[in-house]
């Protein structure tokens, strides 16, 4: 009754669907009409992912999930319930172990998140009720609450501003939590509500609000306040982002603000963005599930051939029952299927510890302690933002050493993203310079000290469009009763560029001093101040590249002025005036400035009324707001005049030309996605070397294709004529083509994002819809490719392109601001710039660092070591696969999982220095080369030996039937324990051989691993245990000692066990000194690349010390 009241007086707009209706202070806003209040959720934030109760089913679950847990489950089970040759604790302990480390870290984990979450929801805020203050805890808030939030109090739920302590009804905020920006923002109250500053004022307030349902986008919000009357009259305003207050975001230089709550608890925005993250997997993850599926067949080979052999043994009666073991009637009676298949279950309980179940846990604790190693790096430490890098994720810490493509952003990324004003044309003239105090404007370009410029009143448009048409916000304080001190005005801005323009115009007389009142302030060069009364913002966005103002003047008129990338301004602007700025605009971009457009258009009343309505019906709008303010934008933004254009430069970043090359003698190929044109990207790419100066360049530009009337087909020739031309020059093995690279014609590739559409989207009809494929072998073949006018969603879909190619090569992305979240959520590797647009790129992304030539460390020494680590881990662990019950519990927990996790942690198989130096090693570990089928094979072909070795010569030893002087018989449990002796020390003493960096941990854990194993055996094999119904062990092992035949036998057997490795090193070595010889007799002549720019490296001997097996 009451929703068709409500929508009586919004008369036009139907009830629609995706939106809620929210009553300011929960009072109805009739009252002759009954209230029933709306359920929405509480305003408590759960981030926890268990409760007490559901914990324990709830984890064992996720857990068992795993394949491994789930296996070795089964073998319990099996174990529990069949007669197996070992008992049940061999397998139920290293689960039960298992399963209750990683129970005990995830609820470590969730009792942070519980602990955190009730911090919050505790918290103290204060709610606006019947007139009065109500203190009450932040999870009590209802949507539709009247909140009061006073300076530096953080929004306990997101909230529309109604008044402030300002009498303009603005706040200032910061969303360093949210999105890391820590510059303030401006935010603004309806003008109807701003007057509301006290609690009885704001409490009679009778508002409706209709707003779009939660979700997660921080910069977008669409909605209306509908202000009631005491006639019933409803006054409706619209409401976007710059009204909407986000939880988690800090109240700043503002006393005390009124805002009314629309989203509360897991519906905020806040709670919406950190939900949902896709999970990323490494390769080495993907190759461990294979193994451990290799793994599988071969444990179900072994236990199908040792049931087959048996059966074939028992064939003869007296092996199947000798008279001193005769079987029982039951049996007898037993279904020899049944029978059979027990059997085959117990081999595999006997054989089941090849498939190690504590690889998991010691794989999970190597990637979650060795990311602390990146964030304790002091190479990574920023001095100007005070941070260093930051990990979000540990579980792809060894795919930074597989990386084949680097796709990079631009300005922030490659560059500073610190812009500073160059120059200016206006008319046609080119303004270059400081302002002279008598003339205004001067031009000290090239040698003639006066040229011409253009008409007075053009050049001071020309400025004051500099200075009205951005979103630039004066830092509070800075101006008292209107008086100004011009040099001490501080600008903030989301965008550095409207900085430097604002600051631009100040150069040459013209001063932004601020917005006071709804009235744009500017103080011109006679140090008169102008006021702009600022009717509309058209906002700038990626799509539309250009960004407008309209002003009404004091004089009454009304004015337009935009500002734009020039594809976007020329096409609205008369031809007639383009010519002039269009040589300026391109030279510009050629010496690698960012370059923009300035524009106007004077409005007649007449039309203003009819814009301003259309303006305001389409902010109205609930549903497909944007898309018709930009259906209205477009209308506006025509028939302009062009009055000039701006140069700002952005500066290459410290050493980005220096990291680019080592990406590239490291065999990686690297891409630059930038929405910039393409005259600006290309020249910062020769900048920053990923064009060389030889390098050929392939166009796939809208001015190359727009020389053929059909656009197609032109399209067609240049692809089908640049694959020929790169197939002639570049094998088809594309193993052979990283070292092509530096020793052929290199090629570079430049598209544009039209041309991108075009292939993607080319007519079935045309015969040419294989230009995807042709387009990505010339991709493939090119050592770099630039692809500018990119929009953010064409940066992702290049990405994912390449993610599909064959053979999936790893990709990493990375980048600074909001344009670049899509592309690092759709590569492999997301890095995040902590840079100047924001903290949206390194919010979302995987690891985070503050600037580009951190990516060289990361990648080459990190990456490399992360990879070799967990690769060694991995093949340890099957290599080293038995025996009694509790030195097969002991064996992967405690006898030899240590010194392989120091090992994981702590090896430098090479030195950091040389790996940041020779990015050549890079190349050495590319394509998962640790894990693939050869090394693999070598692994297991080791533990088949050794384990040969093993066996063998302890059966010759014991063809001896007494080893004891007394004349003692030795039985089974003894030649068990030999073997399992041998077996402790040569994994062990293999790891140490395979160590190049000792430190004192290694020496601890590694010889530490050997002194424990030996004071285990004699404590568990000299005591009676109670518990046991059988004593096997006892004193084996202080008996077996006393025997120096035995002591002779396992120091031999780890010998030869241990020999194929020995000479592995020894013929290393001999390698290693043989190259060293080599290269000092070529160091005159040899550098690390033919790349011209490369400047030569020294090759370090311990190149050769990279252990692919």
């Amino acid at each position: 009754m009451f929703r068709r009241s409500f929508n009586r007086f919004c008369a036009g707009e139907e009830k629609r669907v995706g939106t809620r209706t929210v009553f300011v202070g929960n009072h109805p806003v009739s009252e002759t009409e009954a209230y029933i209040a709306q359920k929405f959720c509480d305003n408590r934030i759960i981030s926890s992912k268990y409760t007490l109760w559901n914990f324990l089913p709830k984890n064992l679950f996720e857990q068992f999930r795993r394949i491994a847990n789930f296996y070795f489950l089964i073998i319990f089970l099996i174990q529990v319930t069949v007669d197996t040759p070992t008992s049940p604790i061999t397998s139920g302990l290293p689960l039960f172990f298992v399963i209750t480390v990683t129970a005990i870290k995830q609820g470590y984990e969730d009792w942070l998140r519980h602990r955190a979450d009730n911090e919050v929801n505790k918290s103290t805020v204060y709610i606006i009720e019947n007139a009065k203050r109500v203190k009450k805890e932040s999870e009590k808030i209802k949507v539709g609450d009247i909140v009061e939030v006073q300076a530096d109090e953080t929004f306990p739920c997101d909230l529309i501003l109604l008044s402030s302590c300002t009498v303009d009804g603005t706040c200032y905020v910061t969303t360093a939590s949210l999105d890391g920006e820590s510059n303030c923002k401006t935010h603004y109250a309806v003008r109807d509500t701003i007057e509301l500053r006290t609690v009885e004022s704001i409490d009679n307030l009778r508002a409706a609000i209709e707003c779009e349902q939660p979700q997660s986008d921080l910069y977008k919000f669409v909605g209306r306040i509908n202000i009631y009357s005491n006639s019933l009259e409803a006054v409706a305003r619209s409401l976007g982002p710059e009204n909407l207050l986000l939880k988690g975001a800090t109240l700043k230089n503002t006393k005390k603000i009124y805002g009314v709550a629309v989203y509360t608890g897991m519906e905020t925005k806040m709670a919406l963005n950190y939900q949902g993250k896709s999970q990323k997997r490494s390769a080495v993850e993907k190759s461990i599930n294979a193994f451990l599926i290799v793994y599988l067949f071969i444990l179900l080979t072994k236990a199908a051939i040792c049931t087959t052999l048996k059966y074939v043994w028992q064939s003869t009666p007296y092996n199947d029952e000798p008279w001193y073991n005769q079987k029982t009637q039951k049996e007898r009676e037993t279904w020899k299927v049944l029978k059979m298949f027990t059997d085959f279950l117990s081999f595999m309980v006997l054989f089941n510890f090849i498939i190690p179940v504590s690889m998991y846990v010691t794989v999970e604790m190597q990637k979650f302690l060795g990311s602390f190693f990146i964030s304790w790096d002091n190479d990574f430490y920023d001095e100007e933002i005070n941070e260093g890098a930051l990990v979000n994720t540990s579980d792809l810490n060894e795919e930074l050493g597989q990386v084949d493509y680097v796709f990079t952003d631009k300005t922030g990324t490659l560059t500073e993203n610190s812009m500073e004003f160059i120059e200016c044309c206006i008319d046609g003239h080119k303004y270059k310079g400081v302002a002279q105090e008598t003339d205004g404007l001067s031009q000290t370009d090239g040698p003639l000290p006066y040229l011409d410029r253009a008409d007075k009143n053009r050049e001071e448009l020309f400025l004051r469009a500099l200075c009205l048409c951005h979103t630039v916000e004066v830092k509070p304080n800075d101006t008292v009763d209107g008086v100004t001190e011009s040099s001490e005005l501080t600008y903030m801005s989301s965008s550095p560029d409207e900085i430097a323009l604002v600051k631009g115009a100040k150069k040459y007389g013209f001063t932004f001093v601020g917005v006071q009142n709804g009235y744009m302030r500017v103080e011109n060069q006679r140090k008169e101040i102008e006021e702009y009364e600022l009717l509309h913002t058209l906002n700038f966005d990626s799509v539309r590249r250009r960004m407008s103002v309209i002003v009404k003047t004091q004089s009454g008129d009304i004015l337009l002025f935009c500002k734009g990338a020039d594809s976007a301004v020329f096409p609205r602007v008369q031809n007639h005036e383009i010519d002039l700025i269009k040589v300026h605009v391109e030279h510009n971009a050629m010496e690698g400035y960012r370059t923009l457009c300035i524009a106007f258009k004077e409005i007649a009343p007449d039309d203003y009324e009819r814009v301003n309505r259309q303006l305001i019906e389409a902010k109205m709008a609930l549903q497909d707001r944007e898309e018709k303010m930009e259906k209205v934008f477009d209308e506006i933004e025509t028939d302009m005049h062009l009055i000039g254009a701006t140069a700002v430069e952005d500066k290459l970043q410290d050493q980005a030309a220096e990291t680019i090359e080592a990406l590239h003698a490291a065999g990686l190929k690297v891409w630059v996605l930038t929405g910039d044109k393409m005259e600006t990207a290309k020249s910062t790419c020769y900048a920053c070397r990923l064009f060389q100066t030889n390098t050929e360049l392939l166009e796939l530009t809208t001015k190359t294709i727009e020389e053929s009337e059909r656009k197609e087909d032109r399209l067609h020739e240049l692809l089908t004529e640049y694959r020929k031309k790169l197939l002639r020059e570049f094998p088809k093995s594309t193993r052979s083509l990283k070292k092509a690279w530096t020793e052929h014609q290199e090629y570079g590739l430049i598209i544009d994002g039209s041309t991108l559409s075009l292939i993607l989207n080319s007519s079935q009809d045309s015969g040419s819809n294989n230009y995807k494929s042709i387009f990505l072998q010339i991709c493939m073949k090119c050592t770099a490719v630039l692809c500018c006018r990119m929009a953010p969603l064409q940066k992702a879909q290049i990405v994912r392109m390449v993610k599909n190619l064959k053979g999936s090569p790893i990709t990493l992305s990375i980048g600074d601001g909001a344009n670049d979240v899509s592309m690092i959520l759709e590569s492999h590797v997301g890095i995040g710039i902590k840079g100047k647009e924001g903290r949206q790129a390194s919010r979302n992304s995987d690891y985070a660092v503050p600037k580009f030539k951190h990516l060289k460390k990361l990648l080459l020494a990190h990456g490399h070591l992360y990879y070799v680590r967990i690769a060694h881990l991995v093949q340890y662990f099957f290599y080293k696969p038995l025996y009694d019950a509790a030195y097969l519990t002991m064996y992967n927990i405690c006898f030899t999982s240590l010194p392989i996790l120091a090992y994981s942690l702590l090896e430098q198989h090479i030195n950091i220095d040389t790996l940041t130096s020779d990015p050549r090693l890079y190349m050495k570990i590319s394509g998962n080369a640790m894990l693939q089928l050869g090394p693999f094979l070598y692994w297991t072909f080791l533990a088949a030996f050794e384990g040969t070795v093993f066996f063998f010569g302890t059966y010759f030893l014991f063809q001896t039937t007494s080893l004891d002087e007394n004349g003692k018989v030795y039985g089974n449990w003894t030649f068990g324990t030999i073997i399992f002796t041998i077996l402790v020390f040569t994994v062990t003493l293999k790891l140490a051989l395979d160590t190049r960096f000792w430190t004192w941990i290694n020496h601890l854990v590694i010889w530490g691993s050997l002194a424990f194993y030996v004071f285990f055996s004699f404590f568990w094999g000299g005591i009676i245990w109670p518990f046991l119904k059988q004593q096997r062990m006892y004193f084996i092992f202080a008996q077996m000692l006393s025997s120096v035949s035995i002591w002779l036998t396992i120091i031999l057997l780890i010998f030869v066990s241990l020999s194929p490795e020995m000479l592995r090193i020894v013929l290393r070595s001999v390698r290693r000194r043989s190259t060293r010889s080599n290269l000092s007799c070529k160091k005159a002549s040899d550098s690390l690349s033919t790349r011209p720019s490369v400047r030569p490296l020294l090759l370090r001997t311990f190149s050769d010390e990279s252990n692919i097996f």
